[in-house]
């Protein structure tokens, strides 16, 4: 093994750890190699089980979990048809029906269909991208155990009778205390948030990966299409996910604190809530749509040993496909009473986002009738998965048309163009995905002949089960109901469709019987047994812990085909490339030109996110029991595990540097200047995940004020009704928060010029102003003449500014925490990246102040005016 030397930079009279990029290679068995495998392996047995932040590990878990969802909302999906098989059936009670409709919706959409497609990027996105692991390794295993214990919370109801009733997509006024008055709604509310921020936490981490943990030489237009497809819906999560938990939240709140959103007798908008949720769930069809669109156009090139036809055109219909999809949630709405303006503006929306989908659909027809395919079983899976696109896609554009959408809403035409996307769409990329990657997953390979087997049974079981529902629907068969008389002229298409379902069940138990066998007992595997084109199939089946021993340098989209597809030109280095082995080591790029910009230190096995995770389950149940000693209790613990998470290591300043090695010269195209080790300043990975948090969080509070301005148009009472707030008050607060950001400013920059006591200062002036800030708002609350369950308005008031409050006060103690660590000495001007990104966090809530105030105080005087 070469290496370079080590060596320190002096700053300002103190030392800044950094080191040159070190070049070499790393021969398999050699003590190096050992090594690494010491240093990235975890701990085995039932602690390494707990504590893993192993991304190939959480993404098998991710699998394994959302498989078992899988079986369990078929099992529903069976009790259901062996209801409807005949007339006036008897099986299920008109609750029991309503149950497992319900949690069969939520399991496949939420529990099965997303999860899923995480583990698939959890596992392949370093090894695909060339880097040791996730961006943030602790947070990608708190996304798994929040995921598990939401899908845990969701159906501890089951045992009770007490489990969501009212669909998944859950309308009010039913799912409304007057008419549901049992704990299942909120049930499926907290659940759901719980869920979301799963969700959430896990965007975060894919977008950060993306544009800080890639290969020297992984250009955007060298990305796998499944890297696309999973980046995009990770921006589409930031943005849409608030508005669905959003909407839970105020149901909740609805239901147990007394607010009126949704509420008719108190002016309260039961449109409302279909607003948020289609906001949500339209552009969540293509999240769980384009990462399986992504397994298959990365997939299936290997079959037909060629690469894919026009990949940059099916990249970018990936990105156009959400951003269109993100204009259409009013599709679901069409027969609510829009005015015809939105009517015929959406629906040309929604027929205009066939359009990048049909360039995906040729890319794939082009591959295949251009290249040599080979039937395995892999292809099989990914060539139907192209048949199934087409009839839920061209179902879809049918619905488009508002005319026909008029006459097929609500009926069982819409059950079907909703499980040939949802799942036909989704189900067979993920089998053949699974088969595909089984090696690399495993060491393993599936076995064959058993695979085709279950595959022919899958495949004729979803077309004979899913496709009669169409004619159900024509015939008029309305969604929802549990039982239907006789001589409706629906029986026989219920009765092929419940034949048709417990035949797709068989196929998928067969599946799952492979998989199990094939992981003991299949032959064992080579690097790369498909001979595939990605940088996945360069390393071990399975891989590594450490995943690569040297990290590659690339020169193609096709790293492991470049002989045949460029006999001549540049090569990937695969076998020579950076040496990172001094601890768990990870190279940090630009985001945006991908050069090396920082050598980061990973962390170590945690029992923090498992911690986390479980208290913040016993807090949403907490809250489910309605017990405010055990929530406090569960939110204090999860207080307590976050800041032993971010409590800071002392500086990498103040470590002697290791021992100088051998020097010996990278080429000199790599050649690079020392690097700084661990997250300093605009290097922290930190500060792009919390940025993205930033967006996310915008989104929440735009949502609110969404909410409040949708609020304020249709009613016809006085807005507000109490009187408009005093303009002074909020004048006052705003200029106290917006000092306090100044501070905080100025407490950074003295920072950076190693004023440690003067930066420590201005930060408890900020300290201040922000307790003062909390004063006048709560002075303000006090004064007014309402209360939050007084009407509307007072509960989008309170709402609003209490939940900007509460983000005042989370960054009250992150400036306390910031604040006590300058003190202990832990920063200086070239280790200071938490300072920024609580000054970063703190601004944001700042601004967001600007926007309620504008909104609360500032129109209703200018509306008056008017």
């Amino acid at each position: 093994m070469s290496a370079t030397s080590d060596r320190s930079v002096v700053q300002s009279g103190r030392v800044a750890f950094r080191r040159e990029p070190e070049y070499g290679s790393v021969p398999e068995g050699s003590d190096a190699e050992k090594r690494l495998r010491e240093i990235w392996e975890g701990e085995s047995g039932w602690r390494g089980f707990f504590t893993t932040v192993d991304h190939k590990k959480i993404g098998l878990r991710y699998i394994v979990t959302a498989f078992a969802f899988l079986l369990i909302g078929g099992v529903e999906a069976l009790l259901m048809r062996l209801q409807l098989a005949r007339p006036n059936e008897t099986l299920l009670s008109p609750e029991q029906y309503a149950q497992l409709f319900t949690m069969h919706g939520v399991t496949m959409i939420f529990l099965y269909a997303l999860p899923v497609l995480s583990g698939f990027a959890n596992f392949l996105w370093p090894l695909m991208l060339g880097s040791r692991d996730m961006a943030f390794p602790r947070l990608n295993a708190l996304s798994y155990w929040l995921f598990l214990f939401a899908g845990l919370f969701l159906y501890c109801s089951f045992p009770f009778g007490e489990a969501p009733n009212a669909g998944w997509f859950n309308y009010v006024p039913f799912s409304s205390l007057e008419y549901n008055r049992g704990p299942n709604i909120d049930v499926y509310s907290l659940g759901m948030v719980l869920l979301g921020i799963s969700t959430t936490v896990g965007a975060v981490n894919f977008v950060v990966t993306l544009f800080r943990m890639r290969a020297v030489g992984m250009s955007v237009d060298r990305l796998p299409i499944i890297v696309w497809g999973t980046l995009t819906i990770s921006f589409a999560n930031l943005f849409a996910v608030p508005s669905v938990s959003l909407a839970f939240l105020l149901l909740w709140m609805d239901r147990n604190v007394g607010t009126h959103f949704f509420d008719v007798a108190a002016d309260g908008r039961p449109l409302l809530w279909q607003h948020l949720f289609w906001m949500f769930a339209h552009p969540w069809v293509y999240v769980v749509v384009l990462p399986a669109m992504g397994i298959v156009s990365d997939a299936l090139p290997t079959f037909c040993r060629r690469p894919l036809v026009a990949y940059a055109a099916v990249a970018m219909s990936t990105v156009a496909t959400m951003i269109i999809g993100f204009e259409v949630w009013i599709h679901h709405m069409f027969a609510t009473g829009i005015a015809p303006l939105a009517l015929a503006f959406f629906g040309a929306a929604s027929v205009l986002i066939s359009i990048p989908s049909a360039v995906a659909v040729f890319a794939w027809i082009a591959t295949i009738w251009m290249g040599r395919p080979v039937f395995t079983v892999p292809f099989l899976y990914f060539a139907s998965f192209v048949l199934m696109f087409v009839i839920g896609g061209v179902s879809g554009v049918m619905t488009a048309a508002v005319p026909l959408d008029w006459q097929l809403n609500e009926t069982y035409f819409i059950v079907a163009h909703l499980h040939y996307v949802l799942l036909g769409i989704n189900v067979f990329p993920v089998l053949g995905g699974i088969t595909y990657w089984f090696p690399k997953f495993t060491g393993r390979l599936m076995n064959e002949r058993f695979g085709k087997i279950a595959f022919w049974i899958v495949f004729i079981g979803f077309n004979v089960g899913f496709f009669p529902m169409h004619i159900s629907g024509l015939l008029g068969m309305p969604r929802r109901v549990y039982t239907y008389p006789e001589g409706m002229g629906w029986d026989t298409s219920n009765l092929v469709t419940t034949i048709g379902s417990f035949l797709l069940g068989i196929g998928i138990v067969l599946f799952a019987i492979n998989a199990l066998l094939s992981a003991r007992r299949g032959s064992k595997a080579p690097p790369n047994p498909w001979d595939a084109s990605g940088l996945e199939w360069s390393v071990s089946s399975p891989p590594p812990p450490y995943n690569f021993a040297v990290l590659p340098i690339i020169e193609s989209r096709h790293p492991m085909w470049e002989d045949r597809i460029q006999p001549t030109g540049r090569r990937s280095h695969l076998k020579e490339g950076y040496l990172l082995h001094h601890g768990r080591e990870a190279l940090g790029v630009h985001p945006f030109s991908g050069k090396p910009d920082v050598i980061l230190k990973m962390p170590d096995d945690a029992w923090s996110p498992f911690l986390l995770g479980v208290f913040a389950a016993f807090m949403f149940l907490a809250l489910l029991l309605r017990s405010p000693s055990f929530t406090i209790i569960s939110f204090a613990a999860s207080g307590a595990t976050l800041i032993a998470w971010m409590w800071p290591r002392r500086s990498l300043a103040q470590r002697e540097p290791p021992t100088p090695k051998q020097v010996t010269a990278a080429p000199s195209a790599l050649k690079d200047d020392a690097l700084p080790v661990g997250s300093a300043g605009e290097h922290s990975g930190g500060w792009w995940g919390v940025l993205a948090l930033v967006a996310t969080e915008a989104s929440l509070f735009g949502y609110l004020l969404f909410s409040y301005f949708y609020s304020q148009s249709q009613t016809q009472l006085p807005w507000p009704p109490e009187g408009i707030p005093k303009i002074g008050v909020g004048a006052l607060s705003t200029g106290v928060l917006v000092l306090s950001s100044v501070f905080t400013w100025f407490s950074e920059r003295t920072l950076k010029k190693n004023k440690r006591w003067w930066a420590f200062a201005w930060l408890l002036v900020a300290i201040v102003l922000g307790t003062l800030f909390v004063g006048v708002q709560l002075k303000e609350w006090h004064n007014h003449p309402y209360g939050l369950t007084a009407h509307l308005y007072g509960s989008l008031y309170f709402t609003i500014t209490g939940f900007h409050l509460a983000h005042v006060l989370v960054g009250l103690v992150i400036l306390i925490l910031l604040a006590i660590w300058i003190a202990l000495g832990y920063f200086d001007e070239a280790r200071n990246a938490p300072m920024r990104i609580g000054g970063l966090y703190w601004h944001f809530v700042d601004v967001v102040w600007l926007f309620i105030f504008t909104a609360l105080y500032v129109t209703p005087i200018w509306l008056r005016g008017q």
